[in-house]
């Protein structure tokens, strides 16, 4: 590999060009009109303009992305996380245009791409899994029969995509027949396929899951799990590594089953095995798999020293995992808080606009990722993401101590932000002592926070 495309926009693209420099690779980066002024955009060594603002006609539009690459003599392609990152299609024409791609292979992300299809292959490869259905439906009564069976309540996902969209819980089978519809539609929306599985709901859960990697050398490995249980409407809001609710044992044991199924399907590059963690049982079951970088790699990359994208970098090249001996063993512990232009006390409302101010804290244990600057404009086309503040320390509590002082001096003005949210969580009593859930959010702390009344579940 000499010169590759990063195929995305923001943070995650300045992220890639960051790796590439490591490694004395060229990049090229690829921008809407609306991202003229981006810093991904500075940041390459070239970049091309591949359409308007609209996501289907630049950055989710293959042909626009592969004929910049055959215009800038690109040999690689890296799709970031979002827009095409999972598309198997994509991934396939990419080879064919004789770009390596940096992911798993396109039969992979097919595979695991369907979650119905990826709960079979959990399931051969002897991991535990939620129960559920075996195959997914287009139709209410046929899902409404399956509920019957399963027993209620019931989740109800999209077969394709992730990030909470097509999700709705179900109480009984009224409420799935009336449910189905929005959330079948919504799939539609977001995935171009509105077929939707049913999984047994559980009311207290945590959300773990576990960086894997794999090399083309058929080593797999992980870099242990992260815990991702504070969110909102299924989408996530925080992320620490490690978990500090499980034992040596416990995490040994979750860790061995997403290797597993990341061996089982030959997986190479870098992924995510998902799991729900049942705090009244303490079982976990395997949820779904995430075939690309995640937006919260960075923690695992502070308490592994680790650079992940690197790695995806030299595996796609045909190099060996650095760590295929087995993952450094974890130091201390880091929490990611996802800033974005929302406004929380208007029900996390989007909030475009232009920055008036910008200055992120700096310091020891304290990264941030961003792609903004004062006095640059946030558009309403693309996600509500502005910066992802990391904070590391030796233990939980010190981090979070250290995150406090560094999000009240977190500077932001001119659009609404998550700060404010933040600001309240990491002192939250709760929140500390880590007596939370994945709709704890909801239920307890957005009420706490603003007197209104918390959101039913």
């Amino acid at each position: 590999m000499k010169r590759l495309l990063i195929a995305n926009r923001g943070e995650i693209a300045l992220r890639v060009a960051r790796a590439c420099r490591r490694l004395g690779l060229e990049c090229v980066a690829v921008y809407s009109s609306a991202d003229a002024a981006s810093p991904h955009v500075w940041a390459a060594d070239e970049a091309v303009e591949i359409g308007p603002p609209a996501p289907r006609q630049s950055y989710l539009n293959p042909a626009a992305l592969l004929a910049a690459a055959r215009h800038t003599g690109c040999d690689a392609v890296h799709p970031g996380y979002g827009f095409l990152s999972e598309d198997a299609a994509f991934a396939a024409a990419a080879g064919e245009a004789g770009l390596r791609f940096v992911g798993p292979r396109p039969e992979t992300i097919a595979v695991m791409g369907d979650k119905a299809r990826a709960r079979a292959e959990a399931q051969a490869a002897g991991v535990p899994v939620v129960p559920g259905s075996q195959s997914a439906f287009r139709n209410s009564a046929e899902a409404a029969r399956a509920g019957q069976a399963l027993g209620f309540p019931l989740l109800m996902k999209a077969r394709s995509g992730g990030g909470g969209r097509g999700m709705r819980v179900a109480d009984d089978a009224a409420a799935l027949s009336r449910l189905f519809p929005q959330a079948s539609a919504e799939a539609e929306s977001a995935f171009g396929d509105g077929a939707l599985y049913l999984e047994r709901y559980f009311r207290r859960i945590r959300h773990l899951e576990v960086q894997v990697f794999g090399d083309e050398q058929g080593r797999v490995t992980h870099v242990w799990e992260r815990d991702c249980s504070i969110q909102r409407r299924h989408q996530k809001l925080v992320e620490e590594a490690p978990c500090a609710l499980l034992s040596e044992a416990a995490r040994e044991a979750l860790c061995a089953a997403a290797v597993r199924l990341a061996a089982h399907v030959g997986y190479c590059n870098a992924g995510t095995v998902e799991f729900l963690y049942d705090l009244e049982s303490e079982a976990f079951y395997f949820i779904e798999m995430n075939t690309r970088i995640q937006v919260e790699h960075p923690v695992s990359e502070a308490v592994s020293g680790l650079d992940l994208v690197a790695e995806q970098l030299r595996v796609a090249d045909g190099q060996a995992l650095s760590f295929a001996g087995g993952p450094p063993a974890p130091h201390g512990h880091a929490v990611e808080f996802r800033i974005n232009a929302e406004d929380p006390g208007a029900g996390f409302r989007p909030s475009p606009g232009r920055l008036a101010a910008w200055r992120p804290p700096e310091g020891p244990g304290l990264r941030c990722d961003t792609a903004v600057y004062p006095d640059c404009l946030v558009t309403p086309f693309y996600d509500s993401l502005l910066a992802k503040l990391i904070v590391q320390a030796a233990d939980r509590a010190d981090a979070l101590r250290r995150a406090a002082d560094a999000i009240e001096a977190f500077e932001a003005a001119g659009v609404a932000t998550t700060l404010p949210f933040h600001r309240a969580l990491v002192r939250d009593p709760d929140f500390r002592s880590q007596a939370v859930d994945t709709t704890w959010v909801e239920r307890v702390f957005l009420e706490r926070v603003s007197g209104a009344p918390a959101a039913a579940q």
